[in-house]
């Protein structure tokens, strides 16, 4: 799909991509076509890098991401043992550095880390290691498909009432429709909560929970702040990939940002971008904002 969309001289830009290895894998081929590039949800670390200019986000970097949970887990949750299972992927192998080196900092210890493949199901082998050790929570480090069956797994090998958490991967409400009463204290991280957004968000909340017959997710509001960023810039310059990627890098400074219903957005050379996290948890079958929204 990126080498077809490189090739269309009648694509300015691309919007994505979803993941981090997608994302890593399309970038070489935007950059030789002068493809300019901004993801509302690809968080991996190095993708600003690999993308040397043609690459934006509008969305936090998993170390940041990594180190705020590390935090947030043993400061506002009073944790002191945790347990990694994360997915064999770069959004989840980065995430768990990242939190693995702050745990060391807040002193958090980490009982044990076991890896599993994306799409496996049975989850029993490295649970049962994992769980020897009596963590107080584990870290559900990946996507909400596999975590929402490794929430269930876990329960029935005994860890009823222990704390799950992950990362904005687990924010979908399918996490909450595979798991069932599993999904019960979990906690995640999200750039965007619509309960803390501003009031200039609340209309678009509501106008996409009255089209789309569900509440706002934050891949939804980054995604349309992604299209509303490249509206912007498109209106200002043309519909050329040139002036377009340079008109991304433009919004290089908190006066020269775009104002969007996730907040400020701005970039830097990277294409990287600075946005606060907050924390949501499952409880009654129901997303809901955290007692404590950050660390």
């Amino acid at each position: 799909m990126g080498a077809k969309f490189a090739a269309d001289k009648s694509i300015v830009a691309v919007i994505g991509h979803l993941c981090s290895s997608a994302t890593l894998a399309a970038m070489p081929m935007y950059v030789r076509a002068g493809l300019p590039a901004i993801s509302p949800t690809s968080t991996n670390v190095t993708i600003g890098k690999v993308g040397k200019g043609w690459f934006f986000r509008n969305v936090y970097r998993d170390d940041f991401q990594g180190k705020f949970l590390a935090r947030y887990v043993k400061k506002s949750l009073g944790l002191n043992k945790v347990a990694i299972f994360y997915e064999n992927n770069d959004y989840a192998i980065g995430l768990k550095e990242a939190f693995t080196g702050e745990a060391k900092v807040q002193g958090l210890t980490v009982t044990g880390a076991e890896a599993y493949m994306t799409k496996t199901t049975d989850f029993a082998p490295q649970l049962t290691k994992l769980l020897k050790d009596k963590p107080d929570a584990i870290f559900l480090c990946g996507y909400y498909q596999e975590g929402a069956l490794i929430a269930g797994q876990a329960r029935k090998l005994g860890f009823e009432k222990g704390i799950l958490f992950g990362a904005d991967g687990i924010d979908n409400a399918d996490y909450i429709k595979i798991a069932g009463k599993a999904a019960d204290n979990t906690f995640m991280t999200v750039p965007f909560l619509a309960e803390a957004a501003g009031s200039e968000a609340q209309d678009f909340i509501e106008r996409f929970k009255a089209q789309a017959g569900r509440d706002v997710d934050w891949m939804s509001a980054n995604a349309y702040d992604c299209l509303g960023i490249l509206a912007e810039v498109i209106g200002k310059a043309s519909a050329d990939r040139q002036k377009i990627r340079d008109g991304l890098a433009a919004y290089n400074s908190p006066e020269n940002g775009y104002k969007g219903v996730t907040g400020l957005t701005y970039f830097d050379n990277l294409g990287d971008c600075q946005k606060a996290a907050f924390v949501k948890m499952v409880k009654d079958g129901k997303f809901v904002p955290a007692e404590q929204l950050t660390e």
